[in-house]
């Protein structure tokens, strides 16, 4: 699959979570990340893989639990109601550090909102996936392309520390149709898993998954444990995409389909004669704070445009110390700002003392 081809990115997601070697998947259909659950019902029995419907979005999620604990690679998706019914199985995960791979196609809220995209989620996936003290890694394509190639990195990344990944795009990229390059599959990253449940043939000790501990000291002794590898994660997962950043002095921050939206936005904006560029963060667990290490110094003013009220501005504002300003312009409820609406928020930040 070394040729360009046109896929749906709902599909060229599942597909790229087979080549990397994802043999495991258990879902419940829901607007607008239906086709890659379909995707997986038909090729998952080609290549000697599970496709399972569940009778509920729980059930969902605590399969995947019960999978990815015997150390395949396992995975879920849905939509943004159907994530909040897998938040409690998440942070099992979580609790017995085991990695696997959750996709949400957000779609307006909350409640059932409507089946538009939307960025609404951003505060449930990097602040309250689930109950407890935990995080997972949340990666935030811009393209289809992009969708693919950040699949195989979050199990890759999921498997390297012990933590569940989550895919965070929406219902424009899941429904969108572009040209992609899909990898072959690779079994080089397919390492044993000395921690899952699998059997051990009296060769190792018996191991156990566990997120239950009854007795305080032991549960915040493996909490801290826990964020000690956080801030290994922290220090060396963050990533980010920078545009026309050189010379600007206002910085779109956006990330997703905001990010294509703002990037159009950054360039009728420079005709204008603004000097203004785009941050884009991929992670957005780890927050890419490294990003804004220069920028928080020589910018005057930062926008976040989202399709959400703004629920990143706050993570901004800290990435900058709140040193400078930040702004924000974006549409909720399954509106796409336009490039224009940006542009008009960019000539009102610029106008200003």
């Amino acid at each position: 699959m070394n040729n360009k081809v046109l896929m749906k990115g709902n599909e060229a997601l599942a597909e790229a979570a087979i080549q990397a070697g994802c043999r495991y998947f258990f879902g419940y259909p829901i607007t607008p990340q239906t086709e890659l659950a379909a995707y997986m019902a038909k090729k998952m029995p080609k290549v000697n893989g599970v496709y399972l419907q569940a009778e509920s979005e729980i059930a969902a999620a605590n399969m995947v639990l019960g999978a990815a604990g015997t150390g395949v690679r396992a995975m879920t998706s849905s939509s943004s109601p159907g994530i909040s019914l897998k938040s409690e199985a998440i942070s099992y995960m979580a609790g017995c550090d085991i990695p696997a791979l959750i996709v949400n196609v957000q779609r307006g809220g909350p409640g059932l909102g409507g089946i538009q995209p939307s960025q609404a989620d951003y505060w449930q996936a990097t602040k309250a996936t689930g109950h407890g003290d935990f995080q997972i890694l949340v990666f935030a394509p811009a393209t289809v392309q992009e969708m693919i190639d950040l699949v195989g990195l979050a199990f890759d990344k999921g498997d390297e520390y012990r933590i569940p990944a989550m895919i965070l795009a929406d219902g424009m990229l899941g429904q969108m149709m572009e040209p992609v390059t899909i990898p072959e599959h690779t079994t080089q990253h397919l390492v044993e898993k000395s921690w899952a449940c699998c059997g051990h043939q009296n060769k190792r000790k018996h191991n156990v998954l566990n997120s239950l501990f009854l007795t305080p000291s032991e549960l915040e002794k493996l909490i801290i444990e826990r964020y000690k590898r956080y801030d290994i994660i922290k220090e060396k997962e963050q990533r980010w995409e920078e545009y026309r950043l050189d010379d600007a002095d206002i910085v779109l921050v956006a990330y997703g389909a905001s990010a294509r939206v703002s990037h159009t936005a950054v360039d009728i904006a420079r005709e204008k004669g603004y000097k203004v560029g785009l941050l884009r963060p991929v992670t957005l667990w780890p927050y890419p704070t490294k990003a804004f290490t220069t920028l928080k110094e020589t910018a005057r003013a930062f926008i976040s445009v989202e399709m959400s009220m703004g629920q990143m501005v706050d993570d901004v504002r800290l990435a900058v110390e709140c040193k400078k300003p930040v702004h924000f312009v974006g549409r909720t409820g399954g509106k796409i700002p336009t490039p224009m609406e940006v542009v008009d928020k960019i000539v009102e930040v610029g106008g200003m003392d």
